[in-house]
C-alpha cells in the first residue's frame, strides 16, 4: 500500500457527534460513515489502519481511503452525507415539452428530408426555443414514451 496522503484528526466535537450517531438503532450509510471515521481517527481509541478497518466493517480498503479523503478536503458533513447532487430537483421536459414534440414529430419533415431524425428534431427544439438544450437520446426516450419512436416498423 502507498503512503497515507489524508489523515484524519477529529476534534472533540466532531468525536462526539460521531459517537452519538453510532449508537442509533437503525444503520443508514452515515452511521457507518461515522463508524469507518472514528476507526480512522488518529487520536482516537481505535487508530486502526485502513487494512483492519475494511475487515472489520465489510467495506472495500478503498471506500475508507475516498472517506479519509472527502473528510479532509470537504469537511465532515460531505464525509457523512456526499456532495449534494446536482440538477436532482430540475425536471429538463415537462408534459408541455413532450406535447410540442410530438407536434413536431407529426408534422411534415423539413425540405430535404423524408423523415424527422433525432438530430433533426433536437436541432428544431432548440431553434424554437422550447428548450436549452436536448440530445438526441432524449428525444428517444420521449418519443418511446409516447410510442412514436423513429425505428423501423416491425411485422408479426
Amino acid at each position: 500500500m502507498g503512503k497515507k496522503i489524508y489523515h484524519v484528526d477529529l476534534t472533540e466535537e466532531e468525536r462526539n457527534r460521531l459517537e452519538d450517531s453510532k449508537t442509533a438503532k437503525k444503520r443508514k450509510r452515515s452511521d457507518q460513515r461515522s463508524l469507518l471515521l472514528l476507526a480512522s481517527d488518529r487520536k482516537g481509541s481505535l487508530v486502526w489502519t485502513d487494512v483492519e478497518i475494511s475487515r472489520e466493517y465489510k467495506v472495500n480498503v478503498r471506500t475508507v481511503e475516498r472517506l479519509r479523503e472527502r473528510y479532509v478536503l470537504h469537511g465532515i458533513d460531505i464525509a457523512l452525507f456526499g456532495l449534494p447532487r446536482l440538477n436532482e430537483d430540475k425536471i429538463k421536459f415537462d408534459g408541455a415539452v413532450e406535447a410540442q414534440l410530438v407536434s413536431l414529430r407529426c408534422s411534415d419533415p423539413p425540405e430535404g428530408y423524408s423523415s424527422w431524425t433525432l438530430s433533426l428534431l433536437s436541432d428544431k427544439l432548440v431553434s424554437l426555443g422550447i428548450v436549452e438544450s436536448i440530445s438526441p437520446e432524449s428525444i428517444n426516450r420521449l418519443l418511446k414514451k409516447t410510442k412514436l419512436n423513429l425505428g423501423g416498423l416491425k411485422n408479426g
